[in-house]
């Protein structure tokens, strides 16, 4: 088995993605109220800048910076995980594993983050965070996905409404080794 070392970085961005357990499920949207007063709580305690985030049914990307001197966020996952379990209630069958662990069978045992090593690998994670959606098909349109900063961004000015409306064929998205073929609407910078 491969050792996965986590890279810890006192004031650091991080890109990540965390998934439910049931791939099929569409708990994250049916409770998102749930999900975002976690996030709140979690943030009241343990600060940290949101840049871009989308929650989709199954999993959740999101871009972080921590505070300087600060590189805790598999903490502040820990925390937002717990918080928004407890807030559902225990309705799933738990596995014997997790019940001697003490896990409920919401969330996938780990997540996956990267560091943002500079301004070109933010702005591809800003732009893959908004764009997926329409990547898993829930949307044809960025702007039409409530679950997601993207309007935040739109009414910073980071963005027009338009944006990365597809004119052509589309493949994937990058950060998964693919490109947008044709994209109309460019991202302000």
């Amino acid at each position: 088995m491969t050792s996965y070392r986590r890279v810890y970085i006192p004031g650091g961005t991080y890109f990540f993605t965390v998934n439910l357990l049931d791939r099929r499920s569409t708990l994250l949207i049916d409770r998102i109220e749930e999900l975002r007063r976690s996030i709140q709580a979690v943030r009241r305690e343990l600060p940290f800048k949101i840049h871009a985030w989308v929650v989709l049914p199954d999993h959740m990307h999101a871009l972080w910076s921590l505070p300087d001197g600060d590189s805790d966020f598999s903490n502040r996952w820990r925390l937002i995980k717990a918080r928004f379990s407890r807030r559902l209630g225990g309705f799933e069958p738990r596995t014997g594993s997790r019940r001697l662990r003490g896990e409920r069978s919401i969330w996938q045992r780990r997540f996956w983050e990267h560091l943002v090593r500079d301004d070109r690998e933010f702005e591809r994670y800003m732009d893959y965070i908004h764009f997926n959606p329409v990547k898993h098909g829930y949307v044809e349109h960025v702007s039409e996905w409530p679950y997601s900063t993207f309007h935040r961004c739109v009414e910073a000015g980071l963005y027009p409404p338009e944006w990365a409306h597809v004119t052509g064929e589309f493949e994937g998205a990058y950060g998964e080794r693919d490109e947008f073929r044709q994209v109309r609407g460019k991202r302000r910078g």
